[in-house]
């Protein structure tokens, strides 16, 4: 049976706990306290925890057991957890790079008044209360080492995406020469595709007995990271053709001069006419007609009919991929699970 984000939730206040007791013994004042336990409640909760949901149904499911015994699903509640943990530390940041005004339905942590050009500092603090919740309760476990490389590297990883990203699409400078769907899918798969897909299943294969040399971090990897370009693909797709009162957001991709998946199709598909239109019009925040433009355009070259063949032959892909998995190395239903919760969604 699935963890619910209930039972998931139920389990955060005894990890904010383990941070604030060692703090004293780092000399922390109460107001630090009292600062650090704020920006943890602020950042960490509230997103819809698959990620970190991943983790404790992908313990299950190779473990072949509904329910966890309590030692075991407290570990897999700890990894859980320290990817929600290295989200917030992602956010954080890239709230400040983007000047995002909102995350989450409130305002980005750094626009708080009494925050600012702390929330810098506060980002290094989340990402390393997550080395400090695996020294408590992993140490003593043989793959210790082996989770903390793994995060290190999912975290340089996700990094590198967002540095393309980044010098892609830098503010206010809008260059579509820039753009191109080879950097767009090294952005996706970098960005988000490591730490949002493989990085829980790789956790739980490490903590139900895994070797590292195992070949199947490899088939996990063969399947999972399609499936993460897959998800934000299809997170661009919806930006512009989803309904708001489904994704919780009005898209502002165009906008906002993103190398999204719509805008490299569409480059290249474009005659010279029409990518006069593109450059005239992408990236413009004001007036709306603008971005409207854009999307007439989009509608000129079908890029809703070359989203929905993409999607329907990277599902049949990944379908196969998951039904030529060795069930003597890792269950399918590792990877089915994910899929079911991606394919076709509208949110």
């Amino acid at each position: 049976m699935s963890t619910t984000r209930a039972e998931f939730n139920e389990f955060f206040p005894q990890l904010t706990s383990v941070i604030l007791s060692e703090l004293p013994s780092f000399g922390a004042t109460p107001e630090m306290v009292t600062r650090i336990k704020a920006m943890i409640e602020y950042n960490v909760t509230g997103g819809k925890m698959n990620r970190g949901l991943s983790v404790v149904d992908t313990v299950k499911i190779m473990r072949k057991e509904t329910e966890l015994p309590q030692d075991v699903n407290e570990k897999a509640m700890v990894l859980g957890w320290a990817v929600e943990w290295l989200q917030a530390f992602f956010l954080v940041a890239d709230d400040i790079m983007d000047e995002s005004p909102t995350r989450r339905g409130q305002p980005a942590w750094y626009r708080r008044p009494d925050v600012g050009i702390l929330a810098i500092n506060d980002a290094f603090i989340l990402e390393s209360c997550i080395y400090r919740l695996l020294k408590r309760y992993f140490r003593s476990e043989p793959y210790y080492i082996d989770l903390v490389e793994l995060i290190h590297e999912t975290s340089y990883q996700t990094e590198l995406g967002q540095m393309v990203d980044l010098l892609t699409a830098p503010e206010n400078d809008i260059n579509l020469d820039r753009f191109s769907i080879e950097k767009h899918a090294y952005i996706v798969e970098y960005k988000t595709a490591y730490y949002s897909f493989y990085l829980p299943v790789a956790m739980a294969l490490m903590m139900t007995g895994t070797p590292v040399d195992s070949p199947v971090y490899q088939v996990a990897k063969d399947i999972l990271i399609p499936l993460g370009v897959y998800f934000q693909v299809q997170d661009d797709y919806l930006d512009c053709y989803g309904e708001p009162e489904l994704i919780g957001k009005i898209g502002t991709d165009i906008e906002d001069n993103k190398c999204s998946w719509l805008v490299v199709q569409a480059l290249d598909r474009v005659s010279a006419e029409q990518r006069n239109v593109l450059n005239d019009n992408y990236g413009r925040k004001q007036p709306a007609v603008h971005a409207e433009r854009v999307k007439e355009l989009y509608k000129e070259l079908d890029i809703e009919g070359v989203y929905k063949a993409y999607e329907d032959k990277a599902i049949s892909e990944l379908e196969a991929k998951i039904a030529n998995v060795d069930e003597s190395l890792v269950p399918r239903a590792v990877f089915t699970a994910f899929l079911n919760k991606v394919a076709k969604r509208t949110k």
